[in-house]
């Protein structure tokens, strides 16, 4: 993950560093302009991400690299389509305060609108102190769905949401009208096998997110959404029939 590789980064810079003050020591009286061409001079292997090869750096440009989190167009992704696929749940939790029979499953719906109102609010607070939304160009053909929360997209694909591959999870239209019509544990029984899916695709964008993100903030963000749509997972499976 690009936490644990910039982890690895900061030791393998902070070794170069220390063998650099070693060395400057042992030079005897070479001095901080000794040090600074000794600095210059040294070479630091990062490791590249997953599939990537690791690339030689200085030991400056390595130590600047382990303190820079800005954010970078993976951030920038999965912040826009996480809020997106957050207000998707929104709108199944509100059906579910109507429509479910079994108080146990409202109980889970309020808890995951008590949990995802605020993310959204954070979520949409670091857009605005980064410059607000970018365009995606790219990005597993999302941006094609031009605002419309992938639903336009998911029609005409069927009923599995095999139309909404950019963002995972997310149901299609057609899902959402049948779970708009369902009562009672009908509804019920949707609204679990919708909501596991839909939390099954969070946690994978989240998991995308702690891999090519850059950005500390959202890499908490993300961390966040695994373990609470996990666990919120394993309480699903235990209601659904």
């Amino acid at each position: 993950m690009q936490r644990s590789r910039r982890a690895a980064l900061a030791i393998v810079a902070a070794a170069t560093v220390a063998i650099l003050g070693a060395g400057g020591c042992s030079a005897g009286g070479g001095g901080a302009a000794d040090a600074a061409a000794g600095d210059a001079g040294q070479r630091v292997i990062a490791p590249g991400k997953p599939g990537e090869p690791a690339r030689t750096l200085s030991a400056d440009e390595a130590r600047k690299e382990t303190d820079d989190d800005s954010p970078n167009s993976a951030d920038f992704a999965y912040v826009q389509m996480m809020i997106e696929h957050h207000q998707q749940a929104l709108v199944m939790t509100a059906l579910a305060k109507k429509h479910a029979a079994a108080a146990s499953v409202k109980r889970l719906a309020d808890r995951i609108d008590a949990a995802q109102r605020p993310e959204i609010d954070a979520m949409k607070g670091w857009l605005d102190s980064h410059g607000g939304p970018r365009e995606q160009q790219g990005h597993a053909g999302h941006e094609e769905h031009d605002g419309h929360g992938g639903h336009d997209e998911a029609k005409g694909h069927g009923e599995h949401g095999e139309g909404s591959a950019a963002m995972p999870g997310m149901a299609t239209e057609a899902q959402l009208d049948k779970l708009r019509a369902a009562r009672g544990k009908g509804f019920d029984e949707l609204f679990l096998t919708l909501m596991i899916t839909h939390h099954q695709g969070a946690v994978t964008m989240a998991t995308d997110a702690l891999s090519d993100g850059n950005n500390v903030r959202v890499e908490e963000m993300a961390t966040d959404v695994i373990a609470q749509q996990t666990a919120e997972i394993g309480r699903m499976r235990k209601l659904t029939p």
